[in-house]
């Protein structure tokens, strides 16, 4: 069997996958069809927009699938039409069994993290987050429990000083795409060697999680060190970012933060005072030192360099 007889069912549905989806259009492997969310109402209007994976796959001219239920009678006899050789998942939701066993050589996910640390919904996050210099992908086969298949390849990658959620999204989305190449190509020629992932669990090294994040996860805690108030802030910006309330002329005022920089020293001043001169400045207090605060936006209001923000705010 070749690439252009493998018969493969794509899943995903943000930007994240798009990139996946496209090395395998691009690369003249079979793609059959596409799975991918409903369209949802956004923007003022709440007008129904397409996932981006759906806008891609229509581009390129591939069947489309969007089941609300993934359970749903008429669903699976279409996907059972489509006549998979193999299933690819790339940031797609949760698959029953009878979607994810239906193809003869099984399905597999692309997870944005060297597994098994950083099982669940947001792994580039929690990554950065938690000060990690080192992250990755891995491409596993799917089973029950969410996360816990057979390792397949991995591709380790380094975490920049000034990587946010959103260029490490992007780095590791390219790098995500060659892997699911790379996996393909070992179906295609029956070299695949998977690894049990309790292979690579060790009483040493603690299993850290990626659970969703909500918006009181996304809250500012002050009493913190600066090193991981730093790490917190780029770890969710620019979304969902990271969030603080002020106190300003007796109101309470929401403040979203996108980027700071962590400046260690000894102070007085109680975890979350303010430090500004109004012109240029914004300094908070933290345990251990300052988070100057350089990009930030007030509740209703866009998004500005601090500088510029003050131009018309005084603390």
């Amino acid at each position: 069997m070749n690439k252009k007889e493998l018969r493969i069912v794509f899943m995903g549905t943000p930007s994240f996958a798009v990139e996946s989806l496209r090395a395998l259009v691009e690369n003249g492997y079979n793609v059959v069809g596409v799975i991918t969310a409903p369209d949802k109402p956004a923007g003022r209007g709440y007008k129904f927009q397409p996932p981006a994976v759906k806008e891609y796959a229509l581009s390129a001219g591939l069947p489309v699938l969007q089941p609300e239920n993934l359970k749903n009678e008429v669903f699976l006899s279409e996907l059972k039409r489509l006549q998979a050789d193999i299933q690819v998942v790339v940031a797609f939701r949760m698959l029953p069994e009878v979607v994810w066993s239906m193809p003869p050589m099984g399905t597999f996910n692309l997870h944005a993290s060297l597994l098994p640390q950083y099982r669940g919904a947001a792994p580039i996050n929690w990554a950065l987050i938690n000060g990690e210099k080192e992250t990755g992908v891995t491409t596993f086969f799917l089973k029950h429990e969410i996360d816990t298949g057979e390792i397949i390849f991995q591709e380790k990658l380094a975490i920049g000083e000034n990587d946010n959620a959103e260029t490490l999204h992007d780095h590791l989305m390219m790098v995500g795409a060659r892997l699911v190449l790379k996996t393909i190509d070992a179906v295609i020629t029956g070299t695949v060697q998977s690894l049990p992932q309790s292979e690579l669990i060790t009483e040493e090294k603690e299993l850290r999680p990626a659970p969703k994040i909500h918006k009181e996860t996304c809250r500012i805690n002050w009493d913190r060190p600066v090193q991981e108030i730093h790490n917190f802030v780029r770890g969710l910006s620019p979304y969902p970012a990271a969030w603080t309330e002020f106190e300003v002329g007796g109101e309470k005022m929401n403040f979203r933060i996108f980027t700071t920089k962590a400046s260690p020293e000894a102070h007085q001043l109680r975890p979350g005072e303010i430090v500004t001169d109004n012109k240029t400045t914004l300094r908070v207090a933290a345990q251990d030192g300052f988070i100057d605060i350089l990009d930030i936006q007030l509740s209703g209001k866009r998004r500005m360099k601090t500088g510029d923000f003050l131009n018309g705010f005084s603390f």
